[in-house]
């Protein structure tokens, strides 16, 4: 189903759904239930401005380089959305940590917007473009979930996504999405709706690999890492509002994207090569994708450009690491 939503996004289809209109109809109806029963307690100020420069430790050093420039796209988690300070959100940890791996500042721009669909990524990215002085060295993209509440064909969700990667690949830069999120991890979905929309989620997340990878992007699944932890511990994992993830939640989402997030830029490690005691290895695209998909915190990227059952994907299970970074909240530009 992912490959031939990927394939509908690529040739202009349109048709494909994911469980089909009604089904998907239902679990919107649930989710947005949901959403209104746990979101009316006053938690809907908006997220954190974490826009700025981390790793001024490293400013001072004789051999600093530049400050590397990461962008941030996406949706409310992309934003932080649930948390009150700067350094909670998910660029802020992603940019404090990249700066600790490299030893060297790092300048954040975060033009996430809650409530985004993968159509406002065309937005975004011009807004990130708009300034020729700035060119992101490596950019993070977390979306999806509003796709599949709102029922945005997944064809077109998957269109934009790959569109997007295209448009910050061409100027240069690494790009790495976090996929679709579990929806079937909030509390106020029940079976057998919860399956379905983990379900939905899983092959809208199968299908935003391979549209990705195919434009030279990684991506990191997200939905099943969050999913055991957040079902069996949601009074730490989500926020307030029970809906957007905490500070612990966010951190843990962090934890999982960071590897490959330096890894993209040759910082992180490891060896590219797969390790086959940690069940890595090439797979042709839609097979890694859908491995990814239904187990959280495995990146697939682009490997050899064709085979027998078309393009191939490296599939990585990354050793994740806490890092201390010294300076967690941004500086003055």
């Amino acid at each position: 189903m992912a490959r031939r939503i990927a394939a509908g996004a690529a040739y202009g289809g349109g048709g494909i759904g994911l469980l089909g209109a009604a089904t998907v109809g239902v679990v919107l109806a649930e989710v947005q239930l949901a959403k209104r029963s746990v979101g009316n307690n006053g938690e809907h100020a908006a997220p954190p401005v974490a826009d700025g420069r981390y790793g001024g430790a490293f400013a001072d050093r004789p051999d600093c380089a530049e400050p590397l420039r990461f962008a941030m796209l996406g949706d409310s988690t992309a934003a932080g959305q649930g948390v009150h300070r700067a350094r909670q959100t998910p660029a802020a940890l992603l940019a404090s940590g990249l700066a600790a791996v490299a030893e060297r500042p790092v300048e954040l721009r975060n033009v996430a917007q809650p409530g985004a669909q993968s159509d406002d990524l065309d937005r975004q990215v011009t807004l990130i473009l708009s300034d020729p002085s700035w060119v992101p060295d490596v950019c993070v993209v977390m979306i999806g979930a509003n796709d599949v509440t709102h029922r945005m064909p997944a064809t077109r969700s998957v269109r934009c996504l790959a569109a997007a990667v295209r448009r910050l690949r061409t100027v240069g830069a690494e790009v790495v999405v976090g996929t679709c999120p579990d929806l079937g991890t909030v509390e106020n979905v029940y079976q057998p709706l919860r399956w379905m929309a983990r379900r939905v989620s899983r092959q809208l997340a199968a299908a935003q690999t391979i549209g990705v990878v195919e434009q030279g992007g990684r991506t990191v699944s997200l939905g099943d890492l969050l999913g055991p932890e957040f079902a069996a511990n949601p009074r730490e994992l989500f926020g307030p509002d029970n809906y957007h993830p905490s500070a612990e939640g966010y951190a843990t989402a962090a934890m999982a994207v960071l590897p490959t997030l330096c890894a993209a830029l040759g910082l992180w490690p490891e060896e590219e090569r797969p390790d086959v005691s940690r069940h890595e290895g090439f797979l042709p695209v839609a097979r890694a994708a859908a491995q990814a998909a239904s187990e959280g915190g495995t990146e697939v990227a682009a490997a050899m450009p064709t085979g027998p059952r078309g393009p191939w994907a490296l599939l990585k299970r990354r050793r994740r690491r806490r890092i201390h970074a010294p300076d967690p909240s941004p500086l003055p530009n």
